[in-house]
This record gives C-alpha cells, sequence and structure tokens, in this order.
C-alpha cells in the first residue's frame, strides 16, 4: 500500500531533546517530498515552533497544533480551524486555579500566558510567543484554545472538581512531572487529522503516523501504520502494530525509509 502522507508529532518524535532534527530524520522526510509524499506536523505545542519547523522543512500542509484544536495554513497566515474550551467552562477554571494558587498556562491562538512570577512552568513555556500576566482575568477575554495544568498538585485539584466536566482531558507524565491540558471535547490529533485527510481526498489507509505520547495513540490507530517511538510509554508502544527506535536514533527515519520504501541514504 503506497503512502500518500505522513503526520509526525514533535516533541519525543522528530525532535531531539534539544529540539534539533536529525540529519537522517530531514533526509527521509526530504526524499519524501521528492517522491510526491505529503507530510504534516501534529503536536501538542502551540503555533511558533511548528510553523518554523514546517518552513525550514519545506513542507506543503498547514500544520495542526494545540493537541488538534488548532489547525493553521502558516503560508496564508489564515487559520483554519479553531476548537476552543467555551468560556462558560474555561472561566470558572481559571478562577479555580488562581483562587487555589495553582499552577496554570493559558492558550490563546497564537499567544500564551503564564502568571507573573511563575515558578512552574515546562521549557516550551518560553520565546516570543508567550506572555506573562498579572492575573488572567486581564487576558481572558474570549474562549481559550485550551488551559493547561502543570504538576501532580494543580492536576488533582482541577480533576477533582471538574473532571466530570464535558472537556477533554489529555494527560501527560514527563518523568516524575504530571501535566494535563483541557480542551474541547471535539479537539484532538486524530480528529485534526482525519478532518485534513478529508480536505485532500486522502484515505485512513494511506497514512504514516509517528508518535510517542498517550495523546498521539488514537491518530496512530486511525492511521493505516501507525508507529510508536522506541522512546514512548510501553502502554503506548502496546496500542500499536509497530515500533521504531527513539528520538534520539533517527526513529522517525527508520519508519519513512520501512513504510515509504525509500532507500536509505547519506544526508548531502
Amino acid at each position: 500500500m503506497r503512502i500518500d502522507l505522513i503526520a509526525l508529532d514533535l516533541d519525543g518524535t522528530l525532535l531531539n531533546p534539544d529540539e534539533s532534527i536529525s540529519d537522517r530524520n530531514r533526509a527521509a522526510i526530504r526524499q519524501s517530498l521528492e517522491s510526491g509524499v505529503r507530510v504534516v506536523l501534529v503536536t501538542g505545542r502551540g503555533t511558533d515552533l511548528p510553523i518554523r519547523i514546517s518552513r525550514e522543512l519545506n513542507l506543503n500542509l498547514p500544520v495542526i497544533c494545540c493537541h488538534g484544536a488548532l489547525t493553521k495554513d502558516f503560508g496564508a497566515n489564515r487559520t483554519l480551524v479553531h476548537l476552543p474550551v467555551p468560556l462558560v467552562y474555561a472561566k470558572p477554571m481559571v478562577e479555580f486555579a488562581e483562587k487555589n494558587g495553582l499552577s496554570l498556562a493559558i492558550y490563546a491562538e497564537e499567544y500564551f500566558y503564564r502568571l507573573e512570577g511563575s515558578k512552574l512552568y515546562m521549557e516550551d513555556m518560553t520565546g516570543p510567543a508567550w506572555r506573562e500576566a498579572k492575573t488572567f482575568g486581564d487576558v481572558l477575554h474570549e474562549a481559550p484554545t485550551f488551559v493547561r495544568f502543570l504538576g501532580t498538585e494543580s492536576v488533582r485539584a482541577m480533576t477533582a472538581e471538574f473532571g466530570d466536566w464535558p472537556l477533554a482531558f489529555r494527560h501527560e507524565t514527563w518523568g516524575d512531572f504530571h501535566e494535563c491540558a483541557v480542551l474541547n471535547r471535539d479537539a484532538s490529533k486524530k480528529n485534526a487529522l482525519k478532518r485534513l485527510c478529508a480536505d485532500f481526498q486522502i484515505a485512513p489507509e494511506r497514512v504514516l503516523a509517528i508518535g510517542d505520547s498517550r495523546n498521539d495513540v488514537p491518530m496512530l490507530r486511525f492511521a493505516g501504520i501507525g508507529v510508536a517511538m522506541g522512546n514512548a510509554l510501553p502502554e503506548v508502544k502496546e496500542s500499536v502494530r509497530y515500533v521504531t527506535a527513539s528520538n534520539t536514533e533517527d526513529g522517525v527515519a527508520r519508519a519513512i525509509e520501512r513504510f515509504v520504501g525509500i532507500p536509505q541514504r547519506k544526508p548531502a
């Protein structure tokens, strides 16, 4: 079966721990594009990093960001799909977090906010797209793309208070660190990829999807070929048929070489 589309997660998948892309991964993507295969980035990140990487790799599709809540045509600087958390749910969650001193971040399309003086945040919560606010009430004027609770204490408190609300809760564990992104219940990487495939008339059977985290699993199962990274959690590996090498061992390139059928060759 020919592969027409490759869907790639970023962190822990295409990217090395320092956010670089290996030469072998670059070569495999370049060869795929030259053979007519489309490549799309599907990430929990905001727009800044995936747009930069898409341009760097000369990709030809919009980027799917924010766990699937936002799809952006960066070439036309146009938002194609935005599925925010309804304000009726987001506002009380944010007020609860501030009142109880919980660690929180708010994502509002291309800009992201944390409170001034926040001591708990992830490495990806830096850079030009990030802002600090004295209070979230100053920035929460419209429905946010998603709300992110950081740390075990914050996640537990939020889950106990709002876990039965009609929203999507994307839990991730990074070593001992626990976080949870709260999204519109229709927002997911799988749903966003499914819409993109429909737009470009690409059958799911002709999709190769590669990822490493829990929120990648539905996307991996949707694709005709879903591949888990070697550094993925055991539960992620067990959920799919194929496992490649880790993100520090050119796992993406190895999967592309195997399933797209391009020959392994040294980068120019």
